[in-house]
């Protein structure tokens, strides 16, 4: 018992130091998705100011493709230790039941990090739509069922898994309209061809404010810094409802938990500055703060959360 209790208390001193000196390189961080999406934008930022903290390059690799499985994987294979992470999102929690011969496993093959970031999406009409507000969207749609249309980005998205979401907990019947990207969905629901839609709040507040579409409600638990006078979803007729488009940092599993830990603290400090807070509010942004258990906690929660609507819906994945 005394050999192993040395021989624990060796390795607990060599982790302490490794996470000590980490990082003496460069970190690689992957983005599993196109070049100016918010993942790659918040990857940068999150990397230059981990870069001026930590006093190594924290240089952003973009590895889109296959519904981010490509880049994941590569993530999923790299070395466990601290210099490869993976930008994820809530993408990669709705994967785990949409794609079933995905190559590795979240919760089995990455470790979390940290949370970065959540956004809410606007739930929009156009203005033909004889609608102001959630209740009088519910009462439309349960008068009608299956003759309104929503638009989303593709089968799955955040915009997808928000609408199907919306449809579940209201028990009502919206036909969904999936397109190839959020441009042709966005624009086709300012022509009116398609009546309603959940976007980006920062892509779809301009369009509302100049009434070319209706701002319905937005998706997060409280108001939207960027339309505080628009109710959220949850308050405005579907208690519960939160379906927002996060962000956050994991790791390759078994990578040392001191590197985990140091990593989590960095990240925390960052997104706590007031300067930084005071930035991403303006760009509809909002921190995310939790130790890794808490972010291990959330993720599993969020992988049940998606899983029970992708099997309700019947959701398919699209091929790529």
């Amino acid at each position: 018992m005394c050999r192993n209790w040395l021989l624990a208390s060796a390795l607990w001193v060599a982790t302490a130091a490794l996470a000590q000196d980490y990082p003496t390189k460069a970190v690689r961080i992957i983005v599993p998705f196109a070049t100016g999406g918010p993942a790659d934008v918040y990857a940068r930022y999150l990397g230059q100011r981990l870069q001026a903290a930590l006093g190594q390059p924290f240089v952003v690799e973009n590895k889109p493709g296959a519904g981010a499985i490509t880049g994941t994987q590569e993530a999923a294979q790299a070395a466990a230790d601290g210099y490869t992470l993976l930008m994820m999102s809530n993408t990669h929690t709705v994967n785990e039941t949409l794609i079933a011969n995905r190559p590795y496993q979240l919760m089995r093959d990455f470790a979390p990090v940290a949370p970065v970031n959540y956004s809410d999406l606007l739930l929009v009409v156009h203005p033909t739509v004889p609608v102001s507000s959630v209740g009088e969207l519910l009462a439309l749609a349960k008068g009608k069922p299956g003759q309104l249309n929503y638009a989303s980005s593709g089968n799955g998205t955040p915009y997808h898994m928000a609408g199907e979401l919306f449809k579940s907990m209201a028990g009502i019947n919206v036909v969904h309209v999936p397109y190839k990207g959020s441009s042709g969905a966005r624009t086709d629901v300012l022509a009116g061809h398609v009546q309603l839609m959940f976007d980006a709040v920062t892509a779809m507040a301009p369009q509302a404010r100049s009434g070319k579409v209706k701002a319905i409600a937005t998706t997060g638990k409280t108001r939207s810094s960027i339309m505080p006078d628009v109710p959220t979803v949850g308050e405005a007729g579907v208690p519960g409802y939160e379906a927002v488009i996060w962000l956050g940092l994991m790791a390759p599993s078994k990578t040392p938990p001191a590197v985990l830990s140091k990593l989590n603290a960095e990240v925390a400090r960052i997104v706590a500055r007031p300067d930084v807070r005071q930035e991403w509010a303006a760009q509809g942004a909002v921190p995310m703060t939790m130790n890794v258990e808490e972010f291990d906690k959330y993720l599993r929660a969020d992988i049940d959360k998606w899983a029970q609507i992708v099997r309700s819906a019947g959701i398919k994945a699209e091929n790529n």
